[in-house]
């Protein structure tokens, strides 16, 4: 039988049990402008810790950091970006976008034209990757790790914040 509790008019219900969880879900439907702050001017802002590919996801139902649900009913207006502010339509919550720590595999080369030489290669295959002056940064992949160790590139894992380029028409964030 299906247990898990869904979504109605604000509040959760739980199938199985056949009653409502008192659990309120904020609904987040849009941006917050630069100069809009909390009703009453409450410096009480949410966290909502997104990994890249979550934040490309604009609709769903999330968890807060302090565990508060949120349902996602974002515009399609482009993946949301590490400090992007959201809020409901009353404006009466903020709830600010973090980006979480993920798994990743930190490139390293022996030369400027051998990092960028991967960076092709892997912009090639279509890889999210966040470019830096000394390394690359892209999702841990086993067949990833091979070619780049086959090309002599000095690979480790590590784990941290994720934010890839945005492409050639994506919106672009670093902090």
């Amino acid at each position: 039988m299906h247990t898990k509790p869904v979504s109605t008019a604000g509040q959760a219900f739980n199938l199985k049990a056949g009653e409502m969880v008192s659990e309120a879900v904020i609904v987040l439907e849009r941006h917050c402008d630069d100069d809009v702050t909390a009703v009453h001017g409450d410096d009480v802002v949410l966290r909502l810790q997104l990994t890249a590919e979550q934040r490309m996801v604009l609709r769903g139902r999330r968890r807060t950091d302090c565990g508060r649900a949120v349902l996602l009913q974002l515009p399609r207006a482009g993946a949301l970006c590490p400090g992007d502010r959201l809020t409901d339509a009353a404006r009466s919550v903020q709830v600010e976008v973090i980006a979480a720590p993920e798994p990743l595999m930190r490139v390293e080369a022996g030369s400027p034209l051998e990092l960028l030489q991967a960076a092709y290669h892997l912009g090639n295959r279509h890889v999210a990757l966040e470019v830096h002056d000394h390394e690359l940064l892209l999702p841990q992949d086993a067949v990833l790790e091979t070619m780049l160790r086959q090309r002599g590139l000095r690979l480790s894992h590590c784990r941290r914040s994720f934010l890839p380029e945005g492409g050639a028409y994506g919106r672009h964030s670093h902090p």
